[in-house]
C-alpha cells in the first residue's frame, strides 16, 4: 500500500488543474446529467476536472472505496475515458487495475467511449496497459468501428495493432470500413484493407463499402476501393446496385466513374426500375444525359413504366423536356401491374402531369403527340374537377373529348358539366369549346334518391342522372341561376323543366334568367348559334386571326356589349 501511494505522489507532481468553470462547463454536458445524483462524490468531481492531485488525495485516504459503480454500470474509468482524462485513467488503473475492461450495463468499456469521444491518449493509454480491443457494446460496436466513426486514423492504427479484428459486423451487419467509405475516409479506408478488411463485406441489407461510397458520393474512397478488388455489379437485397444508388443520390461523378468501370445501367432492381427511372424522378438532368444513351429501350419496355411517368409526376419539367427530345414516347402507358398501383387506373404521363396541375408539362407532352383520350379517366376531367380553366382549354385544344363520360357512371348529360360544379369559369370554357348545352335541358324530371358515388379517385356527391338533379344538391342549389344562364348563351331554342323553373322562381334576382329562356329565342342569338355551328370549335379559334370588324368577332365569341 505504501509503494502505491508513492507511485500516486509521482505521478501527480506537476499535473494541471482544472477550474470551478470549466468543471461547470463539464456539469451541462449529457452525461454528467445522467449521474447528477452523484454530482457530490469528490472523486467523481475530480475525475470531471481531470484534477489528478485531488484524486490522489482521495485515493490514498483510509476511508471507505471510492470506486464505486453506479446504476447504470458507469465507474470513475468509464468517466475519464468519456472525458478524455488521460492522467486520471493513468491513477484510476493503477489503484484498481481490474476495471480496465468493465461494462455498462450498454456493455461499452472504457476503452469503447474513448474511441468514440475521439481521445487519442485515453485509447493509447488503456491499450498499453491491456484493454482488449474486440468486446463489443450491445450494439456490437467495437472499438476500430468507433474510431472509424471518428475518422481519427492514428487511433485506428494504434487499435489495430493491438489485435483489434478488423471486419466484426456491428447490430446492423456494417463494418467499420462501411463507416469509413461513407465519410469518404481514404485514410482509415486504406489502413483497413492494409489490415485484411473485406472490400466485398456485405451488410444485413446486402450493401457493400462501395455500395455506401456512392450512396455517400465519396469519389476518393469509391476509387480506391474499386483498385482494391471491389465489386461494382454487386447488388443489395433489394435489387439496387452501387449505379442505383449514386443516380438515385445525384452524384455525377460517381455515375460518370461506375460507367467507366463497366457498371451496368440496364441492371433493374427488384420493382423493374433501371436508373435512367430514378434519374428522372429526382431530376437529375446531368445523369439523365449520362443514361440515356446507354440505357436499353427494350429494358425500358420490359420495366412497364417510361421515365417519362416518373418525371411528370414528380414535376421535373427539365428532365421531362430533356427526354422528349431524346425521343421518348410521349404516348406510352404504363403496365397494368403499375396502373393499378393507382385508384383511378392512370396509364399516361400526360395524366400524371394534369392531376399535379403542371400547365407547362401538360403542354410539352401535347406538343410532343401526347393523346389526350387514352387514358381510362379522361384527363379533362381531371381538370375540370381542379377547377384550373387553362388547363382544360389546352386539353380541348388538342382535342380532349369535351363530352367524355366517368367510366364508372353515366349521366344524361355532360360529365364535364357535372364535375365543373358551380366554377362559371370552367363552364364557359367548356361550352365554348362545343359542350353539349343542349342535353343538360333535355329531362324529365326525375325523382332519383342522391347517394354518395365514388368516382376513380374523386367523390361526386349527390349522383344524378339529369341536369336538373344536379342543380338540386344543396351545394349547388343558390348557383342555379348563374349556372343556367351560361348554358343559354349556348342553346337555342329549348324549354326548361319544372324542375329548373322552381330554381329560378326561388331567388327574385333570377327573374331575367327565367325571360332569358322564354320562347322563341332572339334571331340575332339563333344565327350567332348557327354560324359558331357552321364553322366549328377549331375553325371559331382562327376568327381571332382574320380581318373581321370588331363587333362580329365579339358577337360570335358573346363579347358584344
Amino acid at each position: 500500500m505504501d509503494l502505491c501511494r508513492l507511485q500516486l505522489t509521482m505521478m501527480c507532481k506537476c499535473l494541471p488543474t482544472v477550474s470551478h468553470s470549466q468543471l461547470q462547463d463539464l456539469k451541462h454536458e449529457g452525461t454528467y446529467l445522467k449521474y447528477s445524483h452523484r454530482d457530490e462524490d469528490p472523486l467523481l468531481m475530480a475525475v470531471w476536472r481531470g484534477d489528478a492531485r485531488v484524486m490522489r488525495d482521495i485515493l490514498m485516504t483510509s476511508e471507505s472505496n471510492q470506486l464505486q459503480v453506479n446504476k447504470d454500470g458507469w465507474t470513475p474509468l468509464h468517466e475519464a475515458a468519456y472525458y478524455g482524462q488521460a492522467e486520471c485513467m493513468k491513477i484510476l488503473l493503477l489503484v484498481a487495475p481490474q476495471m480496465i475492461n468493465h461494462q455498462t450495463t450498454s456493455s461499452q468499456t472504457p476503452l469503447i467511449l474513448a474511441a468514440a469521444r475521439g481521445h487519442f491518449a485515453c485509447t493509447q493509454c488503456l491499450l498499453d496497459m491491456g484493454a482488449d480491443p474486440n468486446i463489443a457494446d450491445k450494439s456490437k460496436r467495437t472499438p476500430i468501428y468507433e474510431a472509424s466513426v471518428v475518422g481519427n486514423v492514428e487511433m485506428v492504427q494504434r487499435i489495430l495493432r493491438s489485435g483489434a479484428r478488423v471486419d466484426r459486423r456491428c447490430a446492423g451487419g456494417w463494418t467499420a470500413l462501411h463507416e469509413a467509405a461513407s465519410r469518404n475516409n481514404l485514410s482509415v479506408t486504406a489502413l483497413l484493407v492494409e489490415h485484411g478488411a473485406k472490400v466485398d463485406a456485405v451488410s444485413d441489407d446486402g450493401i457493400s463499402p462501395l455500395f455506401i461510397a456512392a450512396q455517400s458520393g465519396s469519389v476518393d474512397t469509391l476509387l480506391f476501393l474499386i483498385k482494391s478488388g471491389a465489386e461494382i455489379a454487386k447488388e443489395a437485397k433489394d435489387g439496387a446496385t452501387s449505379l442505383f444508388e449514386a443516380c438515385r443520390h445525384g452524384h455525377n461523378k460517381i455515375v460518370e466513374i461506375l460507367l467507366s468501370h463497366g457498371a451496368d445501367p440496364n441492371k433493374p432492381e427488384k420493382r423493374g426500375l433501371l436508373p435512367l427511372h430514378v434519374a428522372a424522378k429526382r431530376g437529375y438532368c446531368s445523369i439523365v444525359s449520362l443514361l440515356i444513351p446507354v440505357t436499353s429501350s427494350v429494358k425500358l419496355q420490359h420495366s412497364g413504366i417510361s421515365p417519362l411517368h416518373l418525371a411528370a409526376e414528380n414535376d421535373e419539367d427539365d428532365t421531362l423536356e430533356m427526354l422528349i427530345e431524346a425521343g421518348f414516347d410521349a404516348n406510352s402507358q404504363l403496365s397494368s401491374d403499375w396502373s393499378c398501383m393507382y385508384e383511378d387506373r392512370r396509364t399516361t404521363p400526360l395524366y400524371f402531369a394534369v392531376v399535379n396541375s403542371n400547365l407547362n408539362a401538360a403542354g410539352m407532352l401535347l406538343e410532343a403527340g401526347a393523346g389526350p383520350n387514352l387514358d381510362t379517366f379522361n384527363p379533362l376531367l381531371v381538370a375540370v374537377k381542379q377547377g384550373y380553366v387553362n388547363m382544360v382549354s389546352l386539353l380541348l385544344k388538342h382535342g380532349a373529348h369535351i363530352n367524355a363520360n366517368v367510366p364508372t357512371q353515366s349521366t344524361s348529360f355532360p360529365a364535364a358539366v357535372l364535375l365543373s360544379g358551380t366554377n362559371l369559369a370552367v363552364l364557359k370554357c367548356l361550352m365554348d369549346y362545343g359542350c353539349d348545352a343542349m342535353s343538360c335541358f333535355q329531362c324529365s324530371c326525375g325523382k332519383r334518391p342522391y347517394k354518395a358515388t365514388h368516382v376513380l379517385q374523386f367523390t361526386v356527391v349527390g349522383f344524378c342522372d339529369q341536369f336538373c338533379e344536379m342543380l338540386s344538391r344543396p351545394t349547388i342549389s343558390h348557383w342555379a341561376g348563374p349556372v343556367i344562364d351560361v348554358l343559354l348563351d349556348y342553346v337555342g331554342q329549348t324549354k326548361l323543366c319544372d324542375r329548373l323553373i322552381e330554381h329560378l322562381d326561388s331567388y327574385g334576382g333570377w327573374i331575367h334568367i327565367k325571360m332569358k329562356a322564354t320562347l322563341p329565342r332572339p334571331l340575332m342569338h339563333l344565327c350567332r348559334l348557327k354560324i359558331r355551328q357552321l364553322v366549328g370549335v377549331r375553325r371559331l379559334e382562327r376568327l381571332k386571326t382574320l380581318n373581321l370588324p370588331g363587333k362580329i368577332t365579339a358577337y360570335l365569341n358573346y363579347a358584344e356589349s
